[in-house]
């Protein structure tokens, strides 16, 4: 004998349906694909299709890049999907290159180069978890929004890869130490102190005038990438690794700067300037991607 059906489960249900706004679906499904083309890129290399891997690593940092602003122009952010965007960039960025580099070259260093792939990826991970954890600290001062502490993720897993980029463009590969040092030493970067430009004091604003030539160049960076992918990569590897100590540089001044203007304001006297100097920490509303994303 059936049971009759109890009128209200089709609203419980509908209820339930509206409080999963769809709209918080979509970047959530590309933060999905990145992990799947991180994975992707895990099995091409076991099977040596190596740029391919690396196609799929490039695939992942740009999904990477773009979720977070898909949620913030459908107004879908969600704790849920920064969560979700940290476990994918530990995948991509941590897991996935040091396998490859480990199924590439590092293996010929047998249990050497196992803990050099292991020592990358943990670096990976504890980079993403400091982030989270000091990503609302009270005491951090007012300029240091606009830098990372250590290398990002992403910036990372694609620089450690440049042994592969230098093959790839027709230069002699490095032997297997100098590959299992250099993996180190960006894993090393990527969990130090080290202050990062974090790219926020570019802006997010484009003027109206200026629309066009940057249309035109992120067409021209494009043809590039596809047309010499290796050359670019290694070019940006190198000049991105270049420009670490200026970061630094400038973090020290304006430390330096923040010290002297503590120093004039405890003198008797003191009036604060109506504008400061670079003294702005980019509003988590205002950021291509949800607060908790590398």
């Amino acid at each position: 004998m059936d049971m009759p059906s109890d009128p209200r489960t089709p609203d419980l249900r509908r209820r339930r349906f509206r409080q999963i706004p769809i709209r918080m679906l979509v970047p959530n499904v590309i933060t999905l694909l990145a992990i799947c083309a991180g994975l992707t890129a895990i099995r091409l290399s076991i099977e040596g299709r190596n740029e391919l891997a690396l196609a799929a690593i490039v695939f992942a940092a740009v999904l990477d890049g773009i979720d977070g602003r898909v949620a913030r122009m459908i107004k879908g952010q969600s704790r849920f999907g920064a969560e979700l965007d940290s476990l994918a960039d530990f995948v991509n960025f941590g897991v996935a290159p040091a396998l490859i580099l480990y199924f590439w070259q590092l293996h010929e260093l047998k249990n050497v180069g196992w803990i050099a792939a292991m020592i990358f990826a943990i670096s990976g991970g504890l980079r993403l978890a400091r982030f989270n954890a000091t990503m609302d600290d009270p005491n951090k001062p007012a300029f240091a929004g606009n830098y990372f502490t250590g290398v990002p993720a992403p910036l990372g897993a694609l620089c450690v890869l440049l042994p592969m980029y230098l093959v790839f463009i027709g230069a002699p590969q490095l032997p297997a130490p100098i590959t299992a040092v250099f993996t180190l030493s960006i894993a090393f970067l990527m969990v130090s102190r080290l202050p990062v430009f974090s790219g926020k004091m570019i802006g997010g604003r484009i003027a109206p005038d200026m629309v066009l030539p940057v249309v035109v160049l992120v067409v021209l960076f494009i043809a590039v990438l596809i047309s010499y992918p290796w050359h670019l990569l290694t070019g940006g590897s190198l000049i991105y690794l270049l420009s670490l100590p200026l970061g630094w540089a400038s973090y020290r001044a304006h430390e330096r700067r923040a010290r002297e203007e503590a120093a004039a304001a405890s003198e008797p006297g003191y009036s604060s300037p109506a504008t400061a100097d670079f003294n702005v920490v980019a509003d988590p509303a205002e950021n291509d991607r949800p607060p908790r994303l590398n």
